[in-house]
C-alpha cells in the first residue's frame, strides 16, 4: 500500500509564527525551520522571546483563529486522501494544529505537545520523538507502506530522504540549493502530478 505524508506549515497552511510575528510585530518571530535548521535551537529562541513580551499560548490561538488552509490546500488534501491514506507530520503542535485540521477536514496529524501554566503562558515544549518525521516513515515502512513525502523547510529533509519519494514543495531558494537531491515541485496541480507520476497505482488526473 502506498501512503503519502506531508508538512503542514507552508505545504498546507501558512507559517504560525511568521502570522505572529506579524501581529505582534516582533521581527525575530519570523524565523522558522527554513531559516533555523535546530529546531531546538529555533523554539528555545522563541520562548525566550514569548517571556520576554509576556506572550502567551492564549495570543497565539488568537491569530491562529484568523488563519485558513493556503489557497488550493484543502481540495489537494481530498485528493489525496480520495486515492491514498495522508499522514499530517508537522514540528508544530496539537494546540495550534487543532483548528487547522478542522478546516482542512480532520486528516491524521503527527506532532508535537506544549507545556502551558495556569496563566497561559508556554513554559516548555514536548517533542513526540526526536526526529520524528524520519521515525514516522521508518515506521511505516516496518509496516510494509510505500511512502511518498512532501515538505518546505529544512526539518523536513530528513523525512524526505527517508521516503520512497520525497519532493520540496514551494520551498526557499537556499533549501532547494542545499538539497538538490530532492525535485522542487510549485503548485498543487504539479505535486499531484508529482504523485501520480511515481505512484505504483493508476491515479486519474
Amino acid at each position: 500500500m502506498e501512503l503519502v505524508c506531508l508538512d503542514l506549515e507552508g505545504v498546507l497552511v501558512p507559517e504560525i509564527w511568521i502570522n505572529f510575528a506579524k501581529k505582534t510585530g516582533i521581527k525575530a518571530l519570523e524565523a522558522t525551520t527554513r531559516d533555523i535548521p535546530d529546531y531546538d535551537v529555533l523554539m528555545t529562541q522563541r520562548l525566550n522571546i514569548l517571556r520576554e513580551h509576556n506572550l502567551g499560548l492564549p495570543d497565539i490561538q488568537e491569530v491562529i483563529a484568523d488563519m485558513g488552509p493556503l489557497p488550493g490546500a484543502k481540495e489537494f488534501v481530498e485528493w489525496v486522501r480520495t486515492h491514498f491514506q495522508l499522514i499530517i507530520l508537522s514540528d508544530t503542535f496539537y494546540e495550534f494544529a487543532h483548528p487547522l485540521m478542522q478546516q482542512l477536514g480532520w486528516p491524521t496529524i503527527f506532532c508535537h505537545k506544549l507545556e502551558v501554566d495556569d496563566k497561559g503562558m508556554i513554559t516548555h515544549y514536548k517533542l513526540r520523538q526526536p526526529d520524528q518525521k524520519r521515525e514516522a516513515v521508518k515506521s511505516l515502512h516496518q509496516l510494509n507502506f510505500r511512502v511518498i513525502a512532501a515538505g518546505d523547510s529544512y526539518n523536513d529533509t530528513t523525512m524526505l530522504g527517508e521516503a520512497d519519494h520525497g519532493f520540496l514543495f514551494d520551498a526557499p531558494a537556499n533549501v532547494i540549493a542545499e538539497f538538490p537531491q530532492f525535485q522542487a515541485i510549485h503548485g498543487y496541480d504539479a505535486l499531484k502530478e508529482a504523485i501520480r507520476g511515481v505512484s505504483q497505482r493508476n491515479i486519474p488526473a
